[in-house]
Order: C-alpha cells, then structure tokens, then sequence
C-alpha cells in the first residue's frame, strides 16, 4: 500500500511496504517526464519526489502520484543494469572478525559475498556510496566497529548488519572492511556516478596483482 506525506512544500515523499515496490513506483515516476518535475530519490522502501512550485501544486502532485500507484507499477526487470565489480579480498582490515562473529571461515565468508547479486537501495553518506542488500543470512548481524575508523581507502568494500557497500571516497567509517576494489565510482567534477538505486551488483574476486593492473579504472 501506498502512502503520501509532504516533504516540506517542494516534495512527496512515499512510503512503501517492501523496497520492490519503491524502485517500481520510482521508475514510474520518472517516465512521466514531466516539467514540474525536478527529482526523484529512492532509498529502500520511500521514493522523495521533488516538484517545481512554480508549475504545480503539492496537492495536484499528491492526486498524480496516487494515481500512478492505483495504475499498476510497470516491471523494471529489463531497466536495471548489473555491474560486476572487482574485488581483492586480501586487501582486507576485518576479515578475521567477520569470520569470528558469523562462525564461518574467512574463505566462506568470501565465497558467500562473491555468490550473492546484490540490489543498490540507496546512494548516500558520501558521493555515489551504494548501499547493497541484502547479505545472505550467515553474513547478517556482523555489528559495525566499536569505533570508527578515521580513514577508510576509497575503493574499501564494507559490511554491516544486512549490508554491504563500498567507500567511493576517503572517509572515517565503522564498517567492517573484508575487501578493496580498485575502480573508481564516482567523480564529482565528471559527473561520474555510474551507479544507481535498482541497479544490481556482483562482486568478482581478484588477486592484488590484478588490483594493481585496473587501479584508477572506471566501472
């Protein structure tokens, strides 16, 4: 079920019951191409949608936006792209205490994050940074560091609770870090943010002299 909320008095935001409905429901919006339209955000299961007051009115949006929902929500499966991104699991930080706390072995713990196709739900904390989901259940419940680190490497493949996601630039951070990848995903000078929520994402496992070869490519 849908619900509507004002989101200050330039925005909807809507809630959803699960995060498949949210990212068909985004994708809808976005086709209106409508414009007074100015912004779409999905983040797990709400969509922020951002009008131009100018050229319409928050309730005229609201009536849209829940007849949009009413209309069927398309399927997206053919929109999303999947991305495989390389990863060197032996430029780790905090493997050993993952493989601790779900009682698996540090090359379980590999095999289980490389075998799963994650979903991009959300993009923040910093430019570009997706947060992934979900892990399979033996990765779950992994809690965050008991203090953060001042600086984790752009690049730094973290997880947490039912997540997991990647540094896109230096920055403190208290996930645990079980891997590095070598590419860039993002620049904000470009414009660069190749990812987006409803993409997919699979990690490949690579060596660190591979790491080496592709450091500084784009995805």
């Amino acid at each position: 079920m849908l619900s509507l909320q004002p989101l200050g008095d330039q925005a909807v935001l809507a809630s959803f019951a699960a995060e498949s409905d949210a990212l068909r429901w985004a994708a809808a919006v976005r086709r209106l191409a409508a414009s007074w339209l100015i912004d779409v955000v999905q983040a797990y299961r709400s969509v922020a949608v951002y009008f131009d007051l100018e050229q319409t009115t928050i309730a005229a949006v609201t009536q849209m936006l829940d007849d949009l929902a009413r209309a069927g929500l398309p399927d997206v499966s053919t929109e999303t792209r999947l991305h495989e991104i390389p990863c060197c699991y032996e430029s780790q930080l905090d493997l050993p205490r993952v493989a601790e706390a779900t009682g698996l072995t540090e090359e379980e713990v590999v095999r289980l994050h490389t075998t799963t196709e994650y979903t991009v739900y959300a993009i923040g904390f910093c430019p570009g940074f997706p947060y992934l989901g979900y892990l399979p259940s033996p990765l779950c419940g992994v809690p965050r560091l008991p203090a953060p680190r001042l600086r984790v490497e752009a690049g730094s493949v973290g997880l947490t609770g039912r997540q997991t996601g990647i540094y896109t630039e230096a920055r403190p951070g208290g996930w645990n870090i079980i891997g590095r990848t070598p590419l860039g995903l993002v620049c904000v000078g470009d414009g660069y943010f190749p990812l987006r929520t409803g993409d997919r994402v699979r990690f490949t496992r690579i060596d660190e002299a591979t790491f080496r070869r592709l450091q500084g490519q784009r995805l």
